[in-house]
């Protein structure tokens, strides 16, 4: 796909020997050129002193150092504040690309699927590799959409340490909190990088204070820019007390200026940095190392990916800063003792090679060739190949040692999430280690619980829509292409109606849905056909009811009776799943071979709610009785206590709870009033409105079901100068009026 656009050193040696001489020719030519015209104004730097003319690495050439120069870490940020760009240079600048990709040209690394280029925003995770100054990099780029937000996560988690990129100009985002809560979850280190200095609007000071006051965290300054918007040159180093200056030039920004801040020439930009290298009390590179590993403080960048600055000094602290895989603190891998323990975080299909599994080394090493255990799936799989990620490009090596993130062929019952040993012995080995540590601690998890790395959390979807093949031979091929899009994308949810067996695509947003309907279209060659948007509603009841139920069938020669009596009660707290207890008059001995089967019984009749035929929540169900008959099966306990429940939910008063979606729409003075009218009708909630500069920025809550289709409105009103963000808030009760129109409208009625 990339090869017309950018040629990548795969095949080193393939190269005629004459085209190395002309090579090493102009190699000469230029460096004499660089030479004339060098004026010795302090120290000059290129990106790497190696790296001369337009000479690229191979990928094979990938340094193995030791684990202490490995760093994994991943870019985050909300949409449009120049991660994939910042990615782009960073390629560019430690070698491993020709030329500098443009995100608006559809011509990156990271974004080659064609829907990214198309529409210019990143959609799923890329993994790339290279090295910088003796260090082994494993960089992942991530999205900034709220409908993929489950690719950050699941790319946080096996992570070091992460880049937060900011838009200078807007400060900290919508979807900047979401993505640093998630890097808080996993306690992840991070550095701040203040990304587009060069534009309009942009400020240092603002940027600096929203990551002070919205995220709640200590920016450590460790460069100043040297002007702003289209002033911004360049930046100065406050640790070393010297100016970093970009060649105005040169077209890739390769080549930048080390100068000494001297005080005849710039004395109000020393008064600066003294003050800002002060509040460092001289702590310099290991305390400010240290402080990024603790999350006491996050060291704060800036520069202008788009035009080529900013972005050297940001690898050298990538470097320095953020941590190594042997100074994160995993307590699971003393279980191992270095034996092979593998997280398996994503799943990409290959039409050749198949499924593709990236998996993060924690101990131990891959080779190719080798059978490796799968705790969660406990099966045994053999490994086949074994790759080096280059977002689609990708390179075969012999082997991957602790530390690094792997690219696996031949594993076709992996899935995201998944935990992976070298053999089952050693998983019953790390789980007699866990046992006694957990005896030590009082512990009572279950042995094999203990050796399941923390997966991922799949939020639940809030949009579904049916969606039907061109004709019923195509349905199995359908059915296929779903099957290895839920293994990539586990927040896609499919299910079948039991009604009327059409197949059910559930997301979590417009665009998710969008993207997976023409991945279906250009991936697997099927015309398919979407339903309308369906809101996904929950349901649960208002007051307590008991219910008693009995159920007697005779099947051959013999009888299954069961009697059930139980209460439903609604839940102060909210729970997704069923709160289940038992009443001390249920005796332990029947609950012993039966508990499954009620529970499971409970489950299924939560799935359906009696009014839309949504899933039940907020309630808590508690069995008073059951009556088992002898030689009585346990499907048919099951059946007959999910029969129980819902009469139960029959007779209770029962609401409809619809998603509630935290908004924020970015709009500029001049049309923030025809905004607010808009929300108005649409049921919007609006908490508070913000100054950003010269914008405003609205937030609110307002319900999913009224913000269907809102980014074409919202253009239309604010003639495309608008943004917006959404994401899910909680569910919350409908009011008995628009509860009505919903149920009318469902029943049709109206």
């Amino acid at each position: 796909m990339l090869s017309n656009l950018r040629l990548f050193a795969v095949n080193h040696e393939k190269i005629s020997t004459l085209h190395i001489n002309n090579m090493y020719c102009s190699r000469i030519t230029s460096s004499l050129k660089r030479i004339k015209t060098h004026v010795p104004l302090g120290r000059n730097y290129s990106s790497l002193p190696g790296l001369i003319g337009n000479d690229i690495k191979s990928l094979h050439s990938i340094i193995s150092p030791p684990v202490a120069k490995i760093r994994n870490i991943g870019i985050m940020a909300h949409i449009d504040a120049g991660k994939t760009t910042t990615t782009e240079r960073i390629l560019y600048y430690s070698g491993y690309t020709r030329s500098l990709g443009d995100v608006d040209d559809g011509d990156t690394v990271t974004d080659f699927m064609a829907q990214e280029r198309e529409r210019g925003i990143t959609i799923q995770s890329a993994a790339v590799t290279f090295d910088w100054k003796g260090y082994r990099v494993n960089l992942i780029d991530t999205p900034g959409h709220v409908d993929f937000t489950l690719e950050v996560e699941r790319c946080l988690r096996v992570l070091d340490g992460a880049v937060a990129v900011f838009d200078a100009s807007a400060g900290v985002e919508a979807q900047t909190l979401t993505v640093w809560r998630q890097a808080d979850k996993h306690q992840i280190p991070r550095i701040c990088f203040l990304n587009k200095m060069d534009k309009t609007g942009a400020s240092f000071n603002y940027a600096v204070e929203s990551i002070r006051e919205k995220l709640k965290a200590k920016p450590l300054l460790l460069q100043l820019p040297i002007g702003e918007a289209k002033n911004f040159k360049g930046v100065v180093d406050i640790v070393s007390k010297e100016k970093l200056l970009w060649n105005s030039n040169s077209d890739d920004g390769k080549d930048f200026e080390r100068k000494p801040l001297l005080e005849m020439s710039d004395p109000e930009l020393l008064k600066e940095t003294t003050e800002a290298r002060n509040a460092l009390i001289e702590q310099l590179q290991a305390a400010i190392h240290r402080v990024t590993l603790a999350r006491t403080a996050v060291p704060v960048l800036c520069g202008s990916a788009l035009k080529n600055k900013g972005v050297q000094p940001l690898l050298d602290a990538v470097t320095m800063y953020l941590p190594s895989p042997e100074e994160r603190n995993y307590e699971f891998l003393q279980w191992y003792k270095g034996d092979l323990c593998a997280l398996a975080f994503k799943v990409l299909h290959d039409k050749q090679r198949g499924p593709l599994v990236f998996m993060r080394i924690y101990s131990g090493m891959i080779k190719p060739q080798s059978a490796i255990h799968n705790i969660n799936g406990n099966c045994t799989e053999r490994i086949s190949r074994l790759l080096l990620p280059f977002a689609d490009q990708h390179v075969e090596i012999p082997s991957l040692t602790a530390g690094n993130i792997a690219l696996t062929v031949g594993l076709k019952h992996t899935a995201t999430g998944d935990t992976i040993v070298s053999s089952k012995s050693s998983a019953l080995a790390a789980a007699r280690r866990a046992g006694r540590e957990g005896e030590k601690k009082h512990k009572q998890n279950s042995e094999v619980e203990r050796l399941f790395l923390a997966g991922v959390e799949i939020p639940e979807p809030v949009f579904f829509c049916t969606i039907e093949p061109p004709s019923v031979a195509k349905q199995p091929d359908l059915d296929h292409a779903l099957k290895c899009l839920q293994r990539e994308d586990p927040s896609l949810k499919v299910k079948l109606d039991p009604d009327s067996g059409q197949t059910v695509l559930c997301g979590m947003g417009e665009l998710h849905i969008e993207i997976i309907h023409d991945r279906i279209k250009r991936e697997y060659g099927l015309e398919t056909y979407l339903g309308p948007l369906q809101v996904a509603y929950r349901e649960t009841i208002l007051n307590p009811v008991h219910a008693t139920d009995t159920l007697d069938r005779t099947l051959g020669d013999k009888r299954h009776l069961v009697t059930v009596e139980l209460e439903v009660k609604p839940m102060e707290t909210s729970s997704v799943m069923p709160v289940i207890e038992y009443a001390e008059s249920v005796s332990e001995d029947i609950l012993k071979g039966s508990r499954e089967a009620v529970e499971n019984g409970i489950h299924s009749a939560c799935l359906q709610g009696p009014l839309l035929g949504s899933p039940i929540q907020d309630v808590a169900i508690t069995l008073h009785s059951l009556i088992i008959h002898p030689g009585t099966s346990s499907t048919m306990i099951s059946a007959c206590v999910s029969r129980c429940i819902q009469k139960a939910l029959k007779k209770a008063d029962k609401q409809v709870l619809e998603p509630l979606m935290n908004l924020e729409v970015t709009v500029t003075r001049d049309y923030l009033s025809p905004v607010l009218a808009d929300l108005a009708q649409r049921r919007g909630n609006i908490q508070e409105i913000q100054t950003r500069q010269d914008n405003r920025v609205v937030i609110g809550f307002v319900p999913l079901a009224e913000i269907m289709g809102y980014s074409t409105v919202l253009r239309t009103l604010t003639s495309g100068s608008a943004t917006f963000a959404l994401e899910l808030s909680n569910y919350q009760a409908m009011n008995p009026q628009d509860q009505s129109t919903l149920l009318n409208r469902r029943s049709g009625l109206t």
